[in-house]
């Protein structure tokens, strides 16, 4: 149930002939009727709210032995989505696309193959651009990973792309005892909330950097009952009073860069002998700038990481299955929250799109699939 074929992990992000053959799940009975579901789709690369359209009869594969078919319940819209979209995203679907790589949906029909989960079940996305915005999914059961509906509609519909990333950035580069540090910007994002209160689980340090911004006050305060340390701007972190903020804490050995330019150049700056600098995004859209004395004189290592990379290279090793019952675990217990959401009915999905694309909107924007 954990996990996809490798051959088939990039081939099936997108529905591949899905209009020659249109099924639906009929409740309380286990035969499929030709019928059709909503969905929001693209039939060529731009601006999200020109090109996606909401789609009220777009077909449903029928299903097979290993099947499941999956009523969607809500799904956010993630910068990788809008990028998709847009087309300037390294993965690229073929046309027409559905939009959506995350989500939660419930199990309403299994093929007879089907041992891993019954009706009736949650589940999340087990990689990444399944296409998730649509009433109803008919996929494989390896596409999806069951998770507790104990841990609530917004953080189980947010739990396979933020999270994960943050998990393997703190994991995989250093070896972090508690007491130790990190660093990042981009600290109000959904990844850096999610390294906050992973770090804060696991007993470490969290210095976040954030942009100046109306509202920062407020900022702050819900960034740190995230499980932020300390939250500071662009402009302070590049000051002098930032040395004296961090001689409280053991200098960070490992930063996290969404940002790029001066702000990639600041967490280096901060970074221990030896310290590394994972860089997962690029928001700033300018290159990330590394001066040599940091590498030749504190030999500091500058990385790269991919959530969608990393899935593709460990279909099938245990890391993949224990990442995500530590994340439900987590999450079970309270110390994995779910970011602040805006709710939008499908119809409304256009208004969501284009706050998803605003600058300090301060929430994850979701869509009700069947609202």
């Amino acid at each position: 149930m954990r996990y996809f074929s490798p051959s088939s992990l990039f081939l099936s992000l997108f529905p591949r002939g899905a209009r020659t053959a249109a099924r639906r799940w009929s409740k309380g009975n286990s035969a499929y009727r030709t019928a059709s579901t909503n969905a929001l789709v693209y039939d060529s690369f731009g601006q999200p709210e020109k090109v996606v359209k909401l789609e009220r009869n777009f077909p449903v594969a029928s299903i097979g032995s290993e099947d499941v078919a999956v009523e969607m319940l809500a799904c956010p819209i993630n910068p990788s989505d809008i990028n998709i979209i847009q087309g300037i995203y390294p993965l690229k679907p073929e046309l027409p696309g559905v939009g959506g790589g995350e989500g939660v949906g419930v199990v309403r029909e299994t093929g007879e193959g089907v041992t891993s989960v019954r009706s009736g079940d949650w589940v999340i996305p087990a990689g990444p651009s399944l296409g998730t915005w649509r009433g109803l999914i008919v996929a494989p059961e390896k596409r999806f990973v069951k998770v507790d509906s104990n841990v609530g509609l917004d953080i189980a519909a947010t739990l396979s792309v933020n999270p994960p990333t943050a998990y393997r950035m703190l994991k995989d580069f250093v070896s972090l005892q508690p007491g130790d540090s990190v660093i990042q910007n981009g600290g109000n994002s959904g990844v850096g909330l999610s390294v906050a209160q992973l770090a804060k689980a696991w007993g470490l340090g969290c210095i976040s950097i954030v942009r100046d911004r109306p509202g920062l006050e407020d900022l702050v305060k819900r960034m740190k009952s995230f499980g932020a340390t300390e939250v500071v701007t662009e402009d302070f972190a590049a000051s002098h009073r930032m040395k004296d903020l961090l001689a409280q804490y053991k200098t960070p050995k490992l930063a996290f860069n969404c940002v790029g330019g001066k702000s990639s150049t600041t967490l280096l700056k901060h970074l221990s002998d030896g310290g590394v600098m994972v860089n997962y995004g690029g928001m700033g859209k300018q290159p990330v700038t590394v001066p040599v004395g940091y590498l030749i004189f504190k030999d500091v290592k500058v990385v790269g990481y991919w959530n969608s990379k990393w899935l593709e290279r460990n279909l099938h090793n245990p890391l993949h299955q224990s990442m995500m019952e530590d994340l439900c675990q987590l999450a079970l217990s309270g110390h994995l929250q779910a970011p602040p959401t805006t709710h939008h009915p499908l119809s409304d999905y256009k208004t969501a799109l284009v706050r998803s694309m605003e600058p300090y909107v301060g929430s994850k924007q979701i869509i009700l699939m069947n609202h």
